[in-house]
């Protein structure tokens, strides 16, 4: 991770940054219950369908995601979050814009 960036406030936007043709992605906390990581996904850029034995939450801080959960498409836009349960496949895609999230997710 480079620098300590605990007990600091922080911008949000500036943790990960755009990169063409890239998915960017940055672990802030890692801990044996769950981890948040930040990520930065270039248009046109995704994560293949999976699933997770565990929830998940994204949050959306820049652009908006397509994200399909269990075959049903979601447009999720800067501000707004979704949950991905635990075991239903999901896949993430930048199909307008770039965008970048903050994953959260707890393993209990």
């Amino acid at each position: 991770m480079g620098e300590d960036i605990k007990a600091k406030a922080l911008d949000v936007q500036s943790l990960v940054d755009y990169q063409d043709d890239s998915i960017i992605s940055r672990e802030v906390i890692k801990k044996e219950l769950g981890t948040v990581t930040f990520f930065a996904f270039d248009k046109g850029q995704g994560l293949s369908e999976h699933s997770a034995p565990f929830d998940a939450m994204v949050q959306i801080i820049d652009g908006e995601a397509e994200i399909t959960i269990s075959g049903v498409k979601h447009t999720v836009k800067k501000g707004e979050i979704i949950i991905m349960p635990a075991n239903e496949p999901h896949a993430l895609q930048a199909e307008n814009s770039p965008y970048k999230m903050i994953l959260t997710m707890i393993k209990s």
